[in-house]
């Protein structure tokens, strides 16, 4: 090893057969040194091989920090627990789009341009009833967030700054309006057009929940714990959706298509269907009187049972979003008084982990999958809607991200490579001799 830089080496020596190969160490900001392997195929014919690029950094990214064995996750440098307590989302939106947090004039410059690109074209109702009425609503939300592209090709000039920027504030405008619109189609009411005097959790709520017979009157706890939710998911480092659509954006493909990518990520059941999974275990284990029962086989290594939303593959301490928002959780329950049996279920669950050996000693906590299922169903959030739920934040941070990378003089188009197993070069052999 060289001489060091910070607190370690400034390039290491790897050993390749009889080449000896030296590499670069790369310090971030914050977190651990990492080894620039750019080079090494060349100059020792050999690849590095990382299943799920656990140990491997895509990209250099000034947006989000985590720190898994401390607890710690950090927008822009600003702690997650400041901003759970003291912004809002769509201030916390500018911050990650824009690197700083605004001042009273650039916010409410932001949220007027926000506000009025919450639209959806008229002709996209029409795509919305292509779709069988039981669609999930994360298909129809990908499709539609897709569409976009269509309805402003003419605005898609990705070396203009001015045009990267206004797809990123429609895109984070026009979430909720599509998300809603995919709701209420799949159970049969009108599509409700955005309130433009209304903020952007209340206007959401509004055009999810209003009907024409009636006004909406809502708990103002339910708007607060909806924005705390988007806030806690707005971004995530290089998780699965957001690397998605980095690596769609590294082909020049336009937002649209880049965040539409990321939404048919993040459906998967191991990324943001998780805290659907969650409702779905609750309903198995059924009533709170087995609780305990589903705790040791959950303990059972012999036993195909999960606890769902506990534990956090960053994480290996508390996460520390689910500290913020269990508060949250056991505020709405108390505020809105609900009566379901499920929701025993889990308040009974959560008490038995916390305080299970077992699950103490393995960190085996409550994550925010697990909390942030709980009040949407208090909220009254149908379970097919909680991964729509965690797209509406997510939106925040893929933005940021893509718009992020459009200015990297580093990036490249993504193309990982593989260690090949199938068959040798082998010749073809007719049909009729095999």
């Amino acid at each position: 090893m060289s001489d060091s830089t910070k607190s370690g080496p400034a390039e290491v020596t790897l050993a390749a057969g009889d080449k000896n190969v030296v590499l670069p160490v790369q310090y971030p900001t914050l977190g651990a040194p990492c080894i620039d392997v750019a080079r090494l195929p060349k100059e020792t014919g050999c690849f590095t091989y990382d299943p799920g690029f656990t140990a491997t950094a895509s990209c250099k990214s000034a947006i989000t920090y985590i720190d898994g064995d401390q607890g710690v996750l950090l927008y822009r440098g600003y702690p997650i627990e400041q901003l759970a307590e003291q912004s809002s989302f769509l201030e916390v939106a500018y911050l990650l789009m824009n690197g700083e947090l605004p001042d009273r004039n650039e916010f409410a410059k932001f949220e007027h341009e926000v506000t009025h690109h919450t639209m959806m074209h008229e002709r996209l109702k029409n795509f919305f009833q292509g779709f069988q009425y039981d669609a999930h609503p994360m298909a129809m939300l990908a499709a539609t967030v897709a569409s976009l592209s269509a309805f402003y090709h003419d605005t898609l000039d990705l070396e203009d700054p001015e045009q990267r920027r206004l797809a990123a504030i429609r895109l984070l405008a026009k979430m909720p309006t599509l998300a809603a619109a995919a709701y209420r189609y799949s159970i049969g009411w009108p599509i409700r057009f955005p309130r433009n005097n209304l903020d952007y959790v209340n206007r959401f709520l509004h055009m999810m929940f209003e009907v024409p017979s009636e006004p909406l009157e809502m708990n103002p706890v339910v708007a607060k714990a909806l924005d705390l939710l988007f806030i806690l998911h707005a971004d995530h480092e290089q998780n699965a959706s957001t690397s998605t659509v980095r690596l769609v954006g590294s082909t020049g493909a336009n937002p649209y298509a880049s965040v539409a990518a990321g939404i048919t990520a993040l459906w998967g059941p191991a990324h943001g269907g998780a805290n659907e999974a969650v409702l779905k275990m609750l309903a198995e284990i059924g009533t709170p009187d087995k609780v305990d029962a589903a705790v040791a086989r959950a303990k059972d290594k012999n036993d195909s049972f999960r606890l769902m939303g506990f534990g956090h593959r960053v994480y290996k301490n508390f996460d520390p979003r689910a500290k913020i928002i269990r508060e949250m959780t056991h505020k709405v329950l108390g505020e809105l008084g609900i009566d379901d049996p499920l929701l025993e279920v889990a308040m009974k669950l959560e008490e038995a982990a916390l305080k299970d050996d077992y699950f103490v000693q393995r960190k085996l906590y409550p994550n925010v999958d697990f909390y942030s299922g709980i009040i949407y169903k208090a909220l009254k959030i149908p379970t097919e809607m909680f991964t729509v739920m965690f797209a509406i934040g997510r939106t925040a941070g893929w933005v940021a991200h893509w718009l992020e990378q459009q200015v990297d003089p580093e990036n490249k188009i993504g193309r990982p490579r593989q260690i090949y197993t199938g068959a040798a070069t082998r010749d073809y052999v007719a049909i009729d001799r095999r």
